[in-house]
């Protein structure tokens, strides 16, 4: 891979974040997943560059099919709206259920039944209403198989029905709906022999608008080097312009899109030290918890004597070295190329995942800001 040369990069930027002169009344989203932990609470979150943030994760319990919710979680729920709103009233919070470690059998089973389906539908809505919240959000990571997917979208259509006989009988705003999902309309990667598409006409009608989650392409799971969230792949359909622009041709609406932005990278072990390029063989994770690293850690590593910083034009997308170890990730500079093709795109905003990984001057999630207006 060529090493990015920094006019070459300058033009992208700018093909990038060329905007037209058509204006949409839809509002744009500016997200952030917050993951429970004690190291960086609600109250550290800056609401003021942020339209929306997710509380992650609530689970359903697998014999009830409702939300479970402890007593310590029920006191951070109680806390979360107002903490945030306390510094930036117009902040709109949801409650996101799911994520990667959650039981992947139990959501295939509560949307694989009308009844069990209604019965997840209202406590999610109880929930919502109860701690204050303005949504709910689906994590479910990820539908695998055709039956899965037809079954996600009746679960989103009598989600949106719930919703709205709510609002009608309590006179309330309706709840936001929205949903995480696989970087590409088809889950072409999975195991299974089956194309499995995300059903985009019930996505359309019936949600809000879907996170996109573009980012852990590649990872240390792998037996090579790769662009965690790389805008381009030259030699693969493995990259996010190919997974957004196939939600599209899967006939998805833009405005209904949030790209996934992250705000961490993934590391590697090198087989050779000598061959450290894009594609370089690798024995495994390097230094972080389980071969990932917050974008602040990765900023130590680049810090450390010897470390390559090598930004790659092929990728749009940075990565640096040490040794045997390698970093892959994004900056603020391939931030902006991303969130200036998102608007090219005419999405709806983009999303980062997650709080407490970026600097505590906030490096990358303010790049984005002032490029995303116009959506």
């Amino acid at each position: 891979m060529a090493n990015l040369n920094l006019l070459n990069f300058i033009f992208l930027v700018t093909l990038m974040t060329i905007t037209t002169t058509t204006t949409t009344c839809i509002a744009s989203i500016k997200g952030l997943y917050w993951l429970e932990q004690p190291l960086f609470p609600p109250s550290a979150i800056n609401t003021s560059l942020f339209t929306h943030v997710y509380y992650a994760f609530l689970q359903p319990n697998n014999v009830t099919y409702q939300l479970h919710i402890t007593n310590a979680t029920a006191t951070t729920l109680t806390t979360f709206t107002p903490t945030l709103q306390a510094k930036t009233p117009s902040v709109t919070t949801l409650i996101s259920i799911g994520g990667s470690n959650s039981d992947v059998t139990l959501f295939s089973l509560i949307a694989s039944n009308f009844t069990t389906r209604a019965i997840f539908i209202n406590s999610t809505i109880n929930v919502a209403r109860t701690f204050g919240f303005h949504g709910v959000d689906l994590d479910w990571e990820f539908p695998q198989t055709p039956d899965e997917m037809n079954n996600l979208g009746l679960l989103f259509a009598e989600w949106r029905a719930a919703i709205s006989a709510e609002a009608s009988a309590t006179c309330r705003p309706p709840l936001l709906l929205t949903a995480a999902v696989y970087f590409a309309v088809d889950f072409f990667l999975s195991d299974t022999t089956s194309l499995t598409t995300y059903p985009v006409d019930s996505i359309n009608k019936n949600v809000d608008w879907v996170n996109v989650m573009s980012y852990d392409l590649h990872g240390p799971w792998s037996n090579h080097t790769g662009p965690p969230s790389g805008l381009f792949d030259p030699k693969s359909n493995i990259s996010v312009s190919y997974g957004l622009y196939s939600w599209i041709r899967g006939g998805t609406l833009p405005q209904k899109m949030v790209m996934g932005l992250a705000l961490y990278g993934r590391t590697w072990q090198l087989r050779d030290p000598s061959v450290h390029g894009i594609g370089a063989p690798s024995v495994g994770s390097g230094p972080g918890l389980d071969g990932a690293m917050a974008f602040f850690q990765v900023l130590d590593f680049n810090n450390e004597t010897g470390v390559k910083v090598v930004y790659d034009v092929d990728t749009a997308s940075v990565y640096s070295y040490s040794g045997s170890y390698w970093v892959g990730y994004d900056d603020p500079f391939t931030v902006a190329v991303k969130v200036g093709f998102a608007q090219a795109l005419s999405l709806r905003g983009y999303f980062f995942w997650a709080a407490g990984l970026d600097t505590i001057d906030w490096k990358i999630s303010t790049k984005g800001k002032p490029i995303i207006s116009n959506f």
